[in-house]
């Protein structure tokens, strides 16, 4: 392993936000700031993700990560997208907007893969799955710690004997899509401090904690548990750095929002935020296919953005979102430092 994550001088990881809240300066901010902050590859094109990849490199003397999404065979049947589609068309006129094209694709992922080989950041963590073996090889030989994403002990060690250097342990709290493996299998929902005491006890390589932590007190309850960092998201969605949108912002500050909840019914794949009028409405109708559901709803959810309206679009949060912060994420690092 070249870089050693026990080696931060202040051992909280920026979680990669795909779809607008991870920018390369928020990355490159954490870096600075003694931790370790990543670009987020997910949705992006391969010379996007480069580009920022690049840009965040640049802005920081401190090790960056990046993050890829890794793909899956697609859970949907052509049957169920155009029932879920149907039952959206009214979404659709509501926002004067078509629904997008429901489509499968790689995310870019042998291109991306490439970027990391060409600009080397110091650590790749990957999220739904994991690289080839002989992927993960080539990344090694280039030089670059890898990490993967898991939510279940059986995840861990599928991780583990691939090649994997470290792991980043996913709890339920967690904002965002869930890491798990099968795109069709419901999210585990084993406490963070459970499934963490069995990785420390059993993996035999470096255990990262995320999933809800939020504060100094989160910090060093998993660090004395074993975990070698926390990796922390919703905490930096109301960072300066961060990319999140007005409404995003807004909503995470908004009492009338009074609870996270899992849901597929925006991208086709399980993943926590803010429970609003579209997950009430479509939860129960909502196949799994990602990322075909995730492209057919995208126009309405951006529409609803430009709307300023936060109840049709996916607003991302972990379960400790009221105690997100604003300011610099210099400022937010020296809450979290021990």
């Amino acid at each position: 392993m070249s870089f050693d994550l026990r080696e931060l001088r202040v051992p909280v990881l920026v979680a990669p936000m795909a779809g607008g809240p991870s920018t390369p300066e928020l990355a490159a901010a954490g870096s600075s700031a003694g931790g370790l902050g990543f670009v987020a590859a997910g949705y992006l094109r391969a010379d996007a993700f480069a580009e920022r990849l690049t840009a965040a490199q640049r802005l920081t003397a401190g090790p960056i990560g990046a993050n890829l999404f890794v793909p899956q065979p697609s859970a949907a049947t052509a049957e169920s997208i155009a029932a879920y589609a149907a039952t959206l068309a009214s979404e659709a006129d509501r926002y004067g907007v078509s629904l997008g094209e429901p489509r499968f694709d790689d995310d870019d992922w042998a291109a991306k893969l490439d970027v990391l080989l060409q600009l080397r950041p110091a650590v790749a963590s990957f999220t739904f799955g994991l690289p080839s073996a002989e992927e993960l090889r080539r990344l090694a030989g280039a030089g670059i710690t890898t990490v993967g994403t898991v939510t279940t002990v059986a995840e861990a060690r599928l991780a583990v004997d691939r090649g994997v250097d470290a792991l980043a342990a996913q709890g339920p709290g967690a904002g965002g899509h869930r890491g798990t493996f099968d795109p069709a299998a419901a999210p585990a929902r084993q406490p963070l401090d459970e499934l963490l005491a069995e990785l420390v006890a059993t993996v035999g390589v470096p255990v990262v904690a995320a999933g809800g932590l939020m504060s100094a007190a989160d910090v060093d309850r998993v660090r004395r548990a074993g975990a070698v960092a926390a990796q922390l998201g919703t905490a930096f969605l109301l960072a300066d750095e961060a990319g999140s949108s007005p409404v995003h912002r807004a909503a995470l500050r908004d009492e009338a929002f009074t609870e996270t909840v899992v849901t597929r019914a925006f991208s086709g794949r399980y993943a926590r935020g803010l429970r609003n009028r579209f997950v009430d409405e479509h939860e129960a109708d909502a196949p799994f296919g990602y990322p075909e559901v995730h492209y057919l709803t995208s126009p309405v959810r951006a529409a609803s953005v430009r709307a300023g309206d936060p109840q049709a679009v996916n607003v991302w949060a972990g379960t400790g979102y009221r105690q997100a912060r604003t300011g610099a994420v210099a400022a937010i690092f020296e809450t979290l430092a021990p």
